[in-house]
């Protein structure tokens, strides 16, 4: 008799935990993605996909960089699309140069011992880089940032009352690890007045309208193909990689079967010709981020 007791005893509990265990899988993922163009599309791009494969998701936008990081820390959210640099510079004062490998190894080293990981990052990076109009850029033979360097230091010798001027946002002009080293790894010199400090969106539109001669841009910015703009290669590897990853608790894909490998997924068909497009179309032709995730995941045979 107590024999059968125990027999049922355990059954029940077996299946006790196995229901407990269906619930926590079934559980909706609260993801977080940023106040910007690229992360809204991205945040369509999951919900859709992951949709697709099975899994309930519930989206928090516009969420800033470092309460992102914190709810995710303390389990208030379940993943976010971070990137490399970002977590690097931001989160763990790291300034020394790296490759954009070394730069993924690293973080997510030190996130695993938080108990997060960092999926596969996806083939984008979403870096700083300075531009030119595409046609400037040609006329001057300029495609490099050293040569951009030298042009600007050829017109100070020889026109000075038409130095050339660099469009800048606020923050990156003041940031330990912005313009002033910039400066120094380029042999860049500058007179204040050649410094135009501004809101970071009105950068694009200072030089496709002249107002500057070149930029600080983001590479993937959709402005940069629909201003037909030449971004300008970083020779000196001057500034780090900010290759876009899906950043999910560990506890969460333990609970989420398959979870890892549906990300990983998604995260190889984000390259920058195709996250550079889709941000275009939201910003320059007015679509909604949910429209070109639908016809990107459609493109790519995934819906």
């Amino acid at each position: 008799m107590l024999t059968r007791w125990i027999k049922k005893s355990v059954v029940a509990l077996t299946a006790t935990l196995l229901l407990s265990q269906t619930a926590q899988a079934a559980a909706p993922l609260v993801m977080a993605t940023k106040s910007f163009t690229e992360q809204h599309i991205l945040s369509a791009m999951t919900v859709l996909w992951l949709q697709k494969k099975g899994f309930e998701v519930v989206p928090k936008r516009n969420i800033a960089t470092t309460i992102g990081r914190n709810a995710l820390l303390n389990k208030q959210i379940d993943m976010v699309w971070e990137y490399t640099g970002t977590s690097l510079i931001i989160f763990n004062h790291i300034n020394q140069p790296m490759s954009s490998q070394q730069a993924y190894e690293t973080v997510k080293k030190l996130d695993a011992r938080l108990g997060l990981v960092w999926l596969n990052p996806a083939p984008m990076n979403n870096t700083y880089a300075f531009a030119m109009t595409r046609e400037r850029a040609e006329k001057e033979g300029i495609s490099t940032m050293s040569q951009l360097v030298a042009k600007i230091e050829q017109v100070r010798k020889t026109d000075p009352d038409h130095n050339w001027r660099l469009g800048l946002d606020l923050e990156f002009s003041g940031r330990s690890d912005g313009m002033k080293p910039l400066q120094k790894t380029y042999n860049l010199t500058l007179d204040r007045p050649q410094i135009r400090q501004m809101d970071p969106g009105l950068v694009y539109n200072a030089i496709r309208d002249g107002f500057v001669d070149a930029g600080l841009i983001y590479t993937t910015d959709g402005r940069v193909k629909g201003f037909d703009m030449k971004v300008l290669e970083d020779d000196k590897h001057f500034f780090p990689s900010y290759n876009v990853t899906p950043v999910v608790r560990q506890d969460v894909l333990a609970s989420h079967p398959g979870l890892d490998t549906a990300l990983n997924q998604l995260s190889a068909q984000i390259t920058d010709e195709a996250i550079t497009e889709l941000n275009k179309r939201v910003d320059i032709d007015h679509q909604s981020p949910e429209t070109v995730a639908r016809d990107f995941l459609k493109s790519k045979n995934m819906l």
